[in-house]
């Protein structure tokens, strides 16, 4: 090639809004051109080629003498996001009714904030109360809520689940019978739960198959992902909406408890449905909580937090918030060592640290500002908290001032004169969770009589009189202290249960109380053997029994009797389940309906396959018994008592009124047992108040009445 000088024409080039334009300058020589090609300035100039013409590259060296390139930029703005391909392909058609097409996705509300609480580490870290809690505090801010609880195991309900394992059965006034923790909910957060409130996998694989059977998915293989996955979305939203206040207007915040431990195999389906479920809703939507457990070995050791909340993340989760259980509140250094190494801030690792009672909690999480946080993450102040008529009626717990008042009332109480009662029971080995509701309703009552509640647990088999092989010197022994131990008791109780084991010593300590008249109540299963007992030592019916005990059907007086409705194929929810009106026979003179305000009729939830025989309602009336509360047929019996002339207290009732008891409403017939057994006027103060107050609207439908209040 041979280098010419030359002259380079002014040239004008366009990219992208850059205009670059070049000064017209003289070409340097070859050695010029060698020289600026060395130092990384070379220029390349191009000349169009013609027929007979040499092609000739000329370097362009740039010199002070030279005019500057002048650069004049004008860039265009940011391009938009683009287009959601589901959004754009589907716009202006509704999804496919099934995820048989590669573009479903379940449709969900898009106003409804979520706030998903999880655990790590270990079971039974109190995930149900941090979620109630949360709820409570929510509440008193004027949000609306609701609550759902994701249960992984296979069973359809929690109806025939061991009390020794799962603890007890909390029935809904639907008749749904689920998990306790649905009890925390509704006594926390002053709501009335539904059966589809509790999503547990055999409902979810029940509802898939069912619809696969129907032909809903045509022909395609159903998975996991996104059958399952997306069936649980489904059901989320949908229960989601469904107000359970009292108010009638949706819920503005979903409370979600997932149960179990984070690294579960039962429980991946849920966590990735959740996954899923964030990014069908807009930004600020979905806040996850994460429960865990800080030991104390000569210190805080954060390294299971640490491994559950990398668990958590290898699942497609960033954990927003970690509330850590502790015996002691989390130190400073703690916090922040968990905050660096799970990727959140310091302010958003909160301590659950041990309390005197647990309704502390809402005021421990409060001071750690739970509510400002979730603000942060949810933008709840776009939320309208306009209060409803429901709202200003209301006389129920809902803000802070009203739970931390109402912790150093139970505070005072447990410093208080105890009131002591005999708990007959026969799963007391399982902890209190197997009589939950019912502990909390004791203690609600004994609260408003600012009395400290001190259970003695009986084992209803030791109050079995020792026979044949059995009837050595150690069970007589126990025989002999556990009759004591209710003597010296101010009350007994006795609840339900299920079988034959310890009816008999049940039913003993029925006769034993109205015998020394000793302040009795009797749920369920309880008012059924005070009506046997009463049966054999007053009527002189000795073989008086019940079928469920008597198997060989052996008795002649079957006192309680299968009820006539109810399948013997089966036992899941195969009883008579769920809120009935109770009617009063004399309103104005019965005593349980004294306590209900001197209302008429009330709805109570039931929980029973037996009921009372009723051929024998005339003879035990002639003996003094009084059958005040029935069902709207008149068939079946649902409370009995004795007059106040022949007994303080003795209430027998077939439903359970444990399940509807919440802080500061005690149950009315727990509250009045209590003041019973606290002696003196108690009772009779508490009957003239409460007739005097009137009757209250929980204890009817969970609706307003014209007066006001909840």
């Amino acid at each position: 090639l041979i280098f010419k000088p030359r002259t380079v024409k002014s040239t004008s080039i366009n990219l992208q809004g850059c205009k670059i334009v070049s000064a017209e300058a003289p070409g340097p020589s070859q050695k010029d051109g060698m020289a600026a090609a060395s130092q990384g300035e070379t220029g390349l100039g191009h000349e169009r080629l013609g027929m007979g013409t040499k092609r000739s590259l000329s370097p362009k060296l740039s010199t002070a003498s030279e005019p500057a390139q002048k650069v004049q930029c004008s860039l265009p703005p940011c391009s938009p996001p683009p287009p959601d391909d589901f959004e754009e392909i589907m716009r202006g058609a509704a999804p496919p009714p099934s995820p048989s097409t590669a573009f479903f996705r379940p449709a969900v509300d898009r106003g409804i904030k979520y706030l998903v609480v999880s655990g790590g580490v270990c079971s039974s870290l109190g995930k149900g109360v941090a979620t109630s809690s949360m709820g409570a505090l929510l509440r008193g801010h004027g949000f609306r809520v609701t609550a759902i609880k994701l249960d992984p195991y296979v069973n359809i309900d929690a109806g025939l689940m061991s009390p020794y394992e799962h603890g007890e059965v909390f029935v809904l006034d639907d008749g749904g019978e689920t998990d306790l923790d649905l009890g925390n909910y509704e006594r926390m957060m002053f709501l009335n739960l539904g059966r589809s409130n509790n999503i547990t996998t055999g409902k979810i694989y029940d509802w898939v198959i069912k619809k696969e059977r129907k032909g809903d998915y045509l022909g395609k293989t159903v998975q996991v992902v996104p059958h399952i996955t997306g069936a649980i979305i489904e059901w989320v939203d949908r229960v989601a909406k469904m107000s359970t206040d009292g108010s009638g207007l949706p819920p503005q915040i979903c409370m979600i408890e997932l149960g179990g431990t984070v690294g579960d195999i039962e429980s991946m389906p849920f966590i990735e449905a959740l996954r899923q479920f964030k990014f069908s809703l807009p930004e600020n939507s979905l806040a996850w909580c994460h429960c865990s457990y800080i030991p104390n070995m000569s210190g805080q050791k954060t390294k299971p937090t640490q491994h559950s909340v990398k668990t958590l993340l290898s699942l497609g989760i960033q954990a927003d918030i970690v509330i850590c259980r502790s015996p002691d509140p989390l130190a400073e250094e703690t916090r922040k060592k968990i905050g660096n190494q799970c990727n959140i801030h310091p302010t958003r690792i909160l301590s659950a640290h041990d309390v005197q009672n647990l309704y502390h909690v809402p005021g421990i999480l409060a001071d750690q500002h739970i509510v400002g946080l979730l603000n942060g993450i949810l933008k709840l102040g776009d939320l309208d908290v306009t209060p409803s008529p429901f709202v200003i009626r209301d006389r129920s717990l809902r803000s802070l001032s009203d739970w931390k008042n109402f912790a150093q009332r139970v505070d005072r109480a447990s410093d208080a004169k105890p009131v002591v009662i005999a708990f007959v029971g026969k799963y007391n080995k399982g902890g209190g969770d197997a009589y939950q509701s019912i502990l909390n309703a004791l203690q609600h009552a004994a609260i408003s009589q600012g009395r400290k509640l001190q259970l003695d647990w009986v084992d209803a088999a030791d109050l079995e009189r020792p026979t044949g092989k059995e009837s050595n010197s150690e069970a007589q022994e126990r025989f002999r202290s556990a009759e004591e131990r209710l003597q010296a008791a101010d009350g007994i109780f006795v609840p339900g249960g299920f079988g034959d084991r310890g009816f008999d010593g049940k039913a003993r300590a029925a006769g034993l109380a109205r015998e020394w008249k000793k302040p009795y109540l009797g749920v369920c299963l309880g008012m059924q053997v005070a009506l046997i007992q009463f049966a054999k030592d007053v009527l002189q019916l000795h073989d008086a029994t019940s079928e469920e005990v008597d198997t060989k059907k052996e008795s002649r007086n079957p006192v309680i009797v299968y009820m006539p409705e109810i399948s013997k194929e089966t036992m899941g929810a195969n009883m008579r389940l769920g809120s009935r009106w109770v009617e009063f026979v004399n309103p104005s003179t019965s005593l349980v309906a004294g306590l209900y305000g001197g209302a008429g009729r009330i709805m109570e939830r039931h929980r029973h396959r037996y009921e009372f025989n009723i051929a024998y309602k005339v003879a035990m009336e002639k003996k003094g018994l009084i059958f005040s509360g029935q069902d709207e047929s008149k068939e079946r019996m649902d409370i009995i008592e004795l007059p106040a002339s022949a007994h303080p207290f003795y209430v027998g009732v077939q439903f359970h009124p444990e399940y509807k008891s919440r802080p500061a409403q005690p149950s009315p017939p727990f509250h009045g047992f209590i003041a019973a057994a606290c002696g003196g006027s108690a009772l009779q103060d508490l009957h003239a108040t409460s007739r005097k107050r009137g009757s209250h609207p929980h204890w009817s439908p969970f609706m307003l009445d014209a007066a006001g209040g909840c």
